[in-house]
């Protein structure tokens, strides 16, 4: 008798340690991260400059495609950042879908991302033509960011996770006035100009690091339409920096609102302009990221809205006045997602720097990030003074004047309800 009750008693702790446990671990987010090499074997036609006429002609750097999964034991969330120029609407469902199929993360809790570099290969966010060996690239390149969130998943474990912010100033408004009194693209130091550079650094429990994700806004654009290799820009040669300083965990890098934001150099074909502008840019992520304090979070929040805003057709010119014409709508997706009191707002276009700066700084969190091109493309997503004044992003938007209150508003609406 007395041997039994040993054995019961076993079982109950046993039990207990078991339910313990899990309890525990679901306390905890969960984390893990991925990194698939996206290059193309053959040459492909690159995207960002209308006046390319030849595929590539060589690799001068690597490129890659960052998973990060998140998992509170209710819900997980899937965020991807690829060396690319975008993704169409189709494109990152077709994505989402089948990591949804292969891992059980709802589509609309995944985050696809492209940090719009224009050193990168076609990816049909544009229309553009299709080329036999592109066709094989994209097929390669939809099973590779699917592996990549797969084997992100795989790699789960209980996380520490914190947050820091530092200052880039090698990015600049392009908004500038040129002598005919209209605005075209250049530098103009009196713009507004976003220079946070974001950074979630994510430890397992032991306290090593298992990934960094980093924003800073700027466009991909040191790399000029001269330019025929394939390279990831100034994000890639600041990743690199990182990676060598924090033993090659992945570095996911995205781009804030930077629909009128250039790098201070480009564009051209000057390598060594864009490996500075990865310098600085590295050694800031570096030191934030090594006074960040990475915390035990519990809670994860994802919320998607997709709304359609009116839309307008390519204006004849670039001038001030110049005729609105009414067009199709324009789909927008809102993806936000909040681990502890991070936030990471993403949309699906080209949001001038402003309206970024409006939603962190009307954010109940103080730890807000912007991500743009996210989940399809959406074109540039412009202030309604861009379009009294003119300039390039208003001239070929595809949405009307108003855009800006509805994009603030639902940005808000969504942080609001996380």
């Amino acid at each position: 008798m007395l041997k039994r009750y040993y054995v019961f008693t076993l079982l109950v702790l046993v039990n207990f340690q078991i339910s313990f446990s899990q309890t525990s671990k679901s306390q905890v987010v969960m984390a893990g991260a991925a990194t698939v090499n996206i290059t193309p074997s053959l040459p492909v036609p690159m995207s960002g400059y209308a006046n390319r006429d030849q595929p590539s002609k060589g690799i001068h750097d690597e490129i890659f495609a960052r998973a990060f999964v998140f998992d509170d034991g209710k819900k997980k969330s899937c965020i991807i950042q690829a060396d690319l120029i975008g993704f169409s609407f189709d494109f990152a469902d077709e994505i989402n879908k089948e990591i949804e199929k292969k891992t059980g993360i709802p589509k609309e809790n995944c985050l696809l991302v492209a940090v719009h570099n224009h050193g990168a290969p076609v990816t049909r966010t544009y229309g553009e033509a299709v080329t036999e060996n592109l066709t094989v690239y994209l097929a390669d390149l939809k099973k590779k960011l699917v592996e990549a969130a797969v084997e992100a998943h795989s790699k789960r474990v209980p996380a520490l996770i914190g947050s820091g912010k530092g200052v880039c100033t090698m990015n600049i408004n392009r908004r500038a006035r040129h002598h005919e009194g209209g605005i075209w693209l250049g530098r103009n130091p009196d713009g507004i100009c976003d220079h946070d550079v974001d950074v979630v650094r994510i430890d397992n429990l032991n306290g090593e690091p298992i990934g960094l994700m980093v924003n800073w806004p700027c466009h991909a654009t040191v790399g000029g339409q001269e330019n025929y290799q394939i390279t990831g820009d100034w994000p890639g040669s600041a990743a690199r920096y990182v990676e060598q300083n924090f033993k090659s965990i992945p570095v996911a890098i995205t781009a804030g609102a930077s629909g009128d934001i250039n790098p201070i150099y480009g564009p051209h074909n000057n390598f060594g302009e864009m490996n500075a502008i990865g310098l600085v840019l590295g050694e800031e992520i570096v030191t934030v990221a090594k006074s960040v304090k990475p915390q035990k979070v519990n809670t994860l929040s994802v919320l998607h809205r997709e709304i359609e805003v009116p839309g307008k057709e390519k204006s004849v010119t670039r001038m001030p006045g110049e005729k609105i014409v009414p067009g199709a709508p324009v789909k927008l997706r809102f993806t936000v997602i909040k681990i502890g009191s991070i936030v990471m707002a993403g949309i699906s276009g080209e949001l001038m720097t402003s309206m970024g700066i409006q939603v962190k700084e009307q954010s109940p969190y103080r730890n807000t990030t912007i991500v743009t091109h996210c989940n399809g493309s959406s074109g540039y997503l412009c202030t309604d003074a861009a379009y009294e004044e003119g300039g390039y992003e208003p001239m070929v938007s595809k949405t009307m004047p108003g855009v800006e209150k509805i994009i603030v508003d639902n940005f808000l609406a969504l942080i609001n309800e996380l």
